[in-house]
């Protein structure tokens, strides 16, 4: 008997026809590549914290996490920027014994004139109306009632604050509706576009903002049972590919670190699960260098499985910015893992103002200091410009840029995933012999020397749709054998070149005077 049934058995005498179905070389099933949002609700929200749960749309992020909440604004953000993928919440609470951040607008000397002050919190435009018969204590109401309503009832319940008004002096003060760090990032300003978009301050009208501070205590750092090592072990083996990750502090990137880690976290041998976390700060040059600035020849971070967008001045929260750059790398990376993400557009991002945006030299430091990187249109469109790891160097403090691009990661999570389904898919029930066996043609025997041949039509596949190259070499230089010690074992050395991306286009201009 060379054909190898798995059913049908050898001693049946009753006739006729009897039939058994094999797939094992028609599966060419991809995984379903999810993203997960990782954000604090507030007491508005219906959802329980750390327990992840599927998302089903805008609606539906701020029924569960809350209006203004953390969890409802980056999964807003996200969709406009990915309006097709499988979503799923990790909502948290906020830390016990947490502090909100509060700020304040108090107006100074009343308008002069008639116009609106352009206020902007979080990024969200507050058009407040202001006329030249108001006192301060006129505007400030004013303000007060163009975002909360004059009973109470917001006009804008998407803000990641509240409000109160005193007359005396004439302040707004807004509080964070989540507790914790992320209060702080909450962005006030005026007339972010300038005067060449209309927006100046009324004649006579002056102001002083306080921002936002004091908030303190994130999820990553209190050891309650719904902290976010506890939430993050809650997924159990269900596979996220893009995490929209809303902190970079230390203690909360220490915590996605051992989360992802190649030896006990999702990227290791026993798991398989991968995934890659995306992440936002705010900072100045010398702020954001430090992330990754090797000192003492350690790196401050070195994660190959974490990516941090740094920008200054942005009046866009940092957690938005994470779950909108998480957004186009899994449109992209769903489309083709090796096509480079530089120039995709961060939909949503309010660009810093000019004299904020880094220059060329400035964000050539920061990718050297595994920050990555981003461009601004003349129309004010932020762009992806490098989005690296903040992986830089080997164990033995060696500059190492063998992680650096995350299509690297993308690819190499696409190609294991190819090769586990040719492996699982024809070999599952497969006998094994050594190289040299005869055996009849048709049976369920396979030898290093067959596995390898198969493993080679694989990598040439793989490299005739562009995601590895050089066949030739690979196959020079893939190894299949027999583990010595245990014959029911076969080890394989995958020499995979990977596809390269075209980032840089360097031209000398010699020309010619006749």
């Amino acid at each position: 008997m060379t054909i190898p049934f798995k059913q049908i058995p050898q001693n049946i005498r009753a006739p006729l026809f009897y039939a058994e179905v094999d797939n094992s070389h028609a599966n060419s099933a991809t995984l379903n590549q999810r993203t997960l949002i990782i954000g604090q609700i507030t007491s508005a929200g219906t959802a329980t914290p750390g327990v992840p749960m599927i998302s089903q749309g805008v609606t539906d992020a701020k029924a569960q996490g809350g209006p203004g909440s953390m969890l409802a604004l980056m999964t807003e953000a996200y969709r406009k920027n990915d309006s097709f993928g499988e979503v799923w919440y990790l909502p948290l609470a906020d830390a016990a014994g947490s502090f909100a951040a509060t700020g304040s607008i108090t107006i100074n000397s009343p308008p002069t004139a008639n116009g609106v002050l352009y206020l902007y919190i979080g990024g969200t435009l507050v058009p407040v109306p202001v006329s030249s018969q108001d006192t301060v204590a006129n505007v400030a109401a004013s303000i007060d009632v163009a975002i909360a309503g004059p009973i109470g009832i917001y006009n804008y319940p998407d803000l990641p604050v509240t409000v109160s008004f005193t007359s005396s002096p004439a302040r707004v003060t807004f509080t964070a509706k989540n507790k914790g760090s992320v209060g702080n990032d909450i962005d006030i300003r005026v007339n972010h576009l300038g005067a060449s978009a209309g927006q100046v301050t009324p004649a006579g009208l002056t102001f002083t903002i306080t921002p936002m501070s004091g908030g303190s205590l994130d999820p990553a750092s209190h050891g309650s049972p719904d902290d976010l090592s506890t939430a993050l072990n809650n997924l159990v083996d269900l596979p996220f590919d893009f995490i929209a990750f809303p902190y970079s502090d230390t203690a909360s990137l220490n915590v996605i670190q051992a989360f992802l880690n190649d030896t006990t976290g999702r990227w290791s041998w026993s798991r398989q699960l991968y995934g890659h976390a995306y992440c936002a700060a705010r900072g100045t040059l010398s702020t954001l260098a430090n992330y990754g600035a090797f000192g003492g020849n350690a790196a401050a971070r070195n994660d190959q499985h974490a990516s941090i967008l740094g920008f200054y001045d942005s009046p866009t929260m940092s957690c938005v910015v994470a779950a909108i750059v998480a957004a186009q790398a899994a449109v992209s990376a769903r489309a083709d893992p090796g096509q480079p993400m530089q120039t995709l557009p961060l939909l949503g991002m309010l660009a810093p103002p000019l004299p904020s945006r880094f220059n060329l030299s400035s964000r050539n430091t920061l990718l050297y200091d595994g920050v990555s990187t981003f461009t601004v249109d003349p129309d004010g469109t932020c762009r992806i410009e490098n989005l690296i790891t903040t992986y830089q160097q080997n164990s033995l403090g060696a500059p190492d840029n063998s992680y650096l691009e995350v299509e690297t990661m993308n690819l190499l999570v696409f190609i294991l995933r190819a090769l586990k389904t040719v492996v699982t898919s024809k070999y599952s029930r497969s006998k094994l012999a050594a190289n040299g066996t005869r055996f009849a043609p048709g049976s369920n025997i396979v030898t290093p020397n067959i596995i390898k041949a198969d493993l080679i039509a694989t990598y040439q596949q793989l490299e005739y749709d562009g995601y590895v190259q050089g066949s030739t070499a690979f196959a020079q230089n893939l190894i299949v054998e027999q583990n010595s010690s245990n014959p029911n074992r076969v080890d394989v050395l995958y020499p995979a070149i990977l596809i390269d991306q075209l980032r840089i286009f360097a031209l000398l201009m010699q020309f010619r005077l006749f």
